[in-house]
């Protein structure tokens, strides 16, 4: 039987495929976050037809202050559960399972956009930022943010998704927290790979007191910066370690400050030394995106032991019947 078709059952998450649709932005809410009928038909175009084991929303916002651009879509208070339980019956009427990414884009933020002050671990703009600089958080905003990401967790788990990611990519909050490039702290949160993920640790945390024992918590993780001083392959073999400790299901591995390139590389899983690294530490699975365009690609990363998922992305976002195709092509060679 073809890998990418075999069931995946670990814990508390049940996949009938190991075919991942990641998060990718579609800035289609509407000004205020809220769900529009071009969100909804835009994921039921893309998971139509039940190929997909797994979709990852695009980046919710957990609070106007971590909202990353107008049209993002918003989690931020309870009055966007009922918006998003209509997603979930798309979802799931599509016979596919669906995960929401939560997000504080901390320094990446924008005040113009958000009429706020832009707030980081430290005052250096991010990468992926407009070029302002932040306001070092304090420790009081740093516990108000982490119940931010609970209060998010919980309306994701009423509102009937199977599962929540927290973004720790990309070159947003909690991977400035990370890398010791845009984290120049001295106190608890800063200094060596313990003190960049304690953050991480206290969201974590909180997050599972908020939906409870047996919904699966995702973390996506920003593995490696490529940028001299950055964040490197054996902090994340480190922190990776560390979050499936503290209750993490699935670590889904990505690009760190450079976001979801690497630079110079655009061969199929070129993260692929990022998530087989974590692959040696960890017993939960992980998830690898990046340069995947045709299912026996895929099939080589799965069978390679690079990952227990493979994320297509922007083969997805171009054609909404490329899962289809995929997994009939793969049925028709078993």
């Amino acid at each position: 039987m073809s890998r990418l078709l075999e069931p995946l059952s670990h814990g508390k998450l049940h996949l009938k495929n190991r075919l991942v649709m990641p998060p990718m932005a579609t800035a289609k809410a509407d000004a205020d976050g809220n769900m529009t009928d071009e969100l909804l038909a835009y994921y039921d175009e893309k998971s139509r037809g039940g190929a997909l084991g797994l979709v990852i929303t695009e980046h919710c916002y957990i609070t106007k202050q971590g909202m990353n651009r107008t049209g993002q879509p918003s989690i931020a208070d309870d009055g966007t559960i009922e918006g998003w339980r209509r997603m979930t019956e798309v979802f799931h009427r599509n016979g596919t399972k669906a995960v929401m990414q939560i997000n504080h884009s901390g320094g990446a933020c924008s005040s113009e956009a958000t009429g706020l002050e832009v707030v980081a671990p430290s005052d250096i703009p991010s990468p992926s930022g407009r070029g302002e600089t932040p306001r070092p958080l304090t420790h009081a905003e740093i516990d108000t943010i982490v119940e931010e990401f609970a209060a998010a967790a919980r309306r994701v788990k009423e509102a009937g998704f199977d599962g929540v990611e927290i973004h720790g990519a990309h070159g947003y909050l909690l991977n400035q927290f990370f890398s010791p490039l845009t984290n120049k702290r001295t106190d608890e949160y800063g200094g060596d790979v313990v003190g960049r993920t304690r953050m991480h640790l206290h969201v974590i945390a909180a997050v599972r007191r908020a939906v409870g024992d047996s919904f699966p918590i995702l973390l996506r993780l920003g593995a490696r910066d490529y940028v001299e001083g950055g964040t490197r392959i054996e902090d994340s073999v480190a922190a990776a370690i560390s979050f499936e400790r503290a209750g993490v299901d699935v670590l889904d591995i990505t690009g760190g400050l450079t976001g979801y390139i690497r630079p110079g590389h655009d061969e199929p899983g070129y993260f692929a030394e990022l998530s087989e690294a974590v692959m040696g530490v960890v017993s939960i699975p992980v998830i690898l995106t990046g340069g995947v365009t045709e299912p026996e690609q895929a099939e080589g990363l799965l069978a390679e032991g690079k990952a227990d998922l493979i994320g297509v992305g922007r083969a997805i976002l171009k054609d909404s019947g490329w899962a289809l195709r995929a997994v009939h092509s793969l049925e028709a060679q078993s």
